[in-house]
């Protein structure tokens, strides 16, 4: 069985605001890196439409990019990409599949088999998933700055507090710091 790793960009405040982290070299080489160690890639309906509206032409070129972003696209666009919605059927980006059914029979069940793991990016789909105590681990990226706004991460409330185990902690040059924490059991 694969394990469920939630990763993301966030502020020093707690901000997942997607313009507010820093958008460098560095920082798209790490999600490279995250993203070659994945089996697949989970999104809610509203972060893959985020995604779908700039990364496939990224990676067909018709979007200019530094080689960094181009790297990453061009790895997205090849990865399984699987969507949970309830309001939306239809994903034609390449290798994108559909997540309809109850939601921690359906996670579990792609875990299962993912034996390389999958990656999750949403944030409101995190706090649903580690309300189902799914998540296994997380990848955070905390960057240098206060948004003083949200949205913010776990914005949504859990049932309780989630310890946690740290893994690893990278400072980045650009001042980011990459958090790796796994669920204390």
């Amino acid at each position: 069985m694969g394990l469920l790793t939630f990763s993301l960009n966030l502020t020093l405040d707690g901000c997942v605001d997607h313009q507010e982290g820093i958008a460098d070299d560095e920082t798209h080489a790490r999600f490279t890196r995250l993203l070659d160690e994945c089996g697949a890639m989970l999104w809610g309906r509203v972060t893959y439409e985020m995604m779908e509206s700039y990364w496939p032409a990224v990676a067909r070129g018709d979007q200019e990019a530094p080689p960094a972003m181009r790297e990453w696209a061009v790895k997205l666009e090849a990865k399984p990409k699987y969507v949970v919605s309830s309001t939306r059927n239809d994903f034609p980006w390449t290798n994108s599949h559909h997540i309809a059914d109850d939601l921690r029979e359906s996670v579990q069940k792609l875990k299962d088999a993912t034996p390389a793991g999958v990656l999750l990016g949403s944030g409101k789909l995190a706090t649903e998933l580690d309300r189902l105590d799914l998540i296994d681990e997380y990848q955070l990226l905390v960057h240098p700055r206060i948004a003083g706004h949200g949205p913010t991460l776990y914005q949504g409330g859990l049932p309780g507090t989630r310890r946690l185990e740290l893994l690893s902690a990278e400072p980045l040059r650009n001042g980011a710091v990459a958090m790796h924490y796994r669920r204390a059991r």
